[in-house]
């Protein structure tokens, strides 16, 4: 049902819809119809086809959208909010959702790519965060544990990734915010200066 309402399907309709209004107006001696019809129609068919071809389905979404939106919406959250819009919509032209991202660190395959089966929101530790189900037979788990503490890095400021494999063929990718702690590598508060240090008379 979702796949006939995507946009190359949207745009193949409207395209036939036309070339058979525009034929039929040609058939009925109608040119005020059949010109524009056949003109545009024709071309519109041939691009939602094209897109049809190359489509991209959503990742299938396991939260209701209202149910975290709170959490969601906070500034702390934002990559992780532009990461669930990213793979919630119709991609073109891409074989995997995160294709660049997955490329950039090294966990590609050409011939047998990751793909993104289902997304979560969840809530942990009163941090938010997103759970990923990947298809990715074509990588072997252990290059994804090599990568482990760099792709929480990659996918925004302040995130931390876990790993799990419920089988041979899946994986699981958690990305949760660490708003909450204090961010790693972050420099120690300095120490008051002379003049602010308490005097204390001596007696």
């Amino acid at each position: 049902m979702q796949a006939l309402f995507s946009p190359g399907s949207l745009i193949t309709v409207a395209g036939a819809v036309l070339t058979v209004i525009g034929s039929i107006a040609y058939l009925t001696d109608s040119p005020n119809l059949s010109l524009p019809g056949i003109f545009y129609g024709i071309p519109v068919l041939l691009g939602g086809l094209a897109l049809k071809s190359s489509e991209l389905p959503p990742a299938r979404r396991l939260t209701d959208p209202t149910l975290l939106r709170p959490l969601r919406d906070l500034p702390e959250n934002e990559s992780l909010s532009k990461l669930l819009a990213d793979v919630s919509r119709w991609r073109y032209g891409q074989k995997a959702h995160l294709e660049s991202s997955l490329e950039a660190l090294k966990l590609w395959d050409e011939d047998r790519p990751p793909q993104l089966e289902s997304i979560e929101e969840i809530q942990q530790d009163n941090d938010y965060g997103l759970r990923l189900l990947f298809d990715c037979q074509g990588v072997p788990y252990q290059r994804w544990q090599d990568r482990e503490d760099r792709l929480g890095r990659f996918f925004g400021p302040g995130l931390r990734a876990e790993l799990s494999q419920p089988d041979s063929a899946h994986l699981l990718l958690t990305l949760l915010t660490t708003s909450s702690s204090t961010p790693p590598n972050s420099p120690p508060p300095p120490l008051p200066s002379r003049e602010s240090r308490p005097h204390h008379p001596s007696i």
